[in-house]
């Protein structure tokens, strides 16, 4: 037992952080390191080496998550897990998700340094594509570990460009061979950054997290008809992108109909053929809200619904 707080190596996190945000860095200070890419890789391989280093015991799973393990004085207790992810967004931040990860790596060197033992054992985890960047849906390895998504359906996503999410995976050399999910949890923490300006603006440094935000995820597609853009009357006119404007605005003003806590966003945007001559004759859009009240949630989906019909 240790009496008091136990105190981290707050320069070592420190050092770590910054070791990790050179992979992927970008020219504003943030980085790109998206799911199954090399720079991934090489995220994780500097995380592995980081865990041996530490006396742990890795293991991943067919989602490529990893579970790095310090064992408890009873070892066949459930594990306490702490964690997060390594992978960004394109333009991602130095810590979010990582500092869950590091930090949670942080812990078991603290204890290691003062050479106390935990009745249960640690595993730190680095979900694979908590950020859907590359890979949409985000949270795709954590929802198979939750039986929400199948293992088969979740290696056959496709990016944008065509790549498979179970080839990429093999390609940088983490198709674990253990099984997903049925992992038992006795507890589970994950520290993390604040995403918005709410804690900041009022000037408190942590938060606890008392609730979670219901999730809509939208895809539309719109089709008009292509035509030449300088011949062709406006009263004659079959805009695509004219809708998906329509749509924007309507997401936006929904959600601004619910405060204080529901928001909107539209994220994608394709327009084909893609040129500054043609009248687009299709778009591709993605837009979702969040809100953490579910009757607020319902209702905002019906009204998107009927605005989507109208426009």
């Amino acid at each position: 037992s240790a009496g008091g707080n136990l105190r981290i190596e707050s320069a070592r996190l420190w050092d770590s952080l910054m070791e990790m945000a050179r992979i992927g860095a970008t020219p504003k200070g943030g980085c790109n390191r998206q799911t199954l890419t090399d720079l991934d890789r090489q995220g994780r391989e500097l995380f592995a080496k980081w865990c041996a280093q530490a006396g742990m015991t890795m293991k991943v799973d067919a989602m490529g998550t990893m579970f790095a393990r310090r064992p408890g004085v009873e070892d066949g207790l459930a594990p306490v897990m702490l964690g997060s992810h390594l992978d960004t967004q394109p333009t991602g931040g130095k810590f979010d998700g990582v500092l869950g990860v590091l930090g949670a790596l942080e812990v078991v060197r603290t204890l290691n340094d003062l050479g106390i033992r935990t009745r249960r054992p640690i595993e730190v985890v680095n979900w694979t594509n908590e950020e859907g960047a590359r890979f949409a849906p985000s949270m795709i390895a954590s929802g198979v570990f939750a039986g929400r998504y199948t293992l088969e359906d979740a290696l056959d996503i496709r990016a944008l460009d065509g790549a498979r999410f179970g080839d990429e995976l093999k390609r940088i050399g983490f198709a674990g061979p253990e099984p997903v999910g049925g992992r038992p949890v006795h507890a589970y923490f994950e520290l993390h950054i604040e995403q918005g300006p709410i804690l900041e603006d009022e000037g408190v440094d942590i938060g606890v997290v008392t609730h979670a935000q219901g999730l809509r995820w939208y895809e539309y597609d719109l089709t008009g008809f292509e035509s030449h853009a300088g011949s062709t009357p406006m009263r004659g006119r079959r805009d695509a992108l004219v809708g998906a404007a329509r749509i924007v605005e309507a997401v936006r003003r929904i959600a601004c109909a619910h405060p204080p806590s529901a928001v909107g966003t539209c994220g994608v945007i394709e327009a084909k053929p893609g040129s500054r001559n043609v009248i687009p004759g299709e778009v591709f859009l993605t837009s979702e809200f969040r809100c953490p009240d579910g009757p607020a949630l319902d209702a905002m989906d019906g009204e998107l619904r009927a605005a989507v019909r109208e426009i």
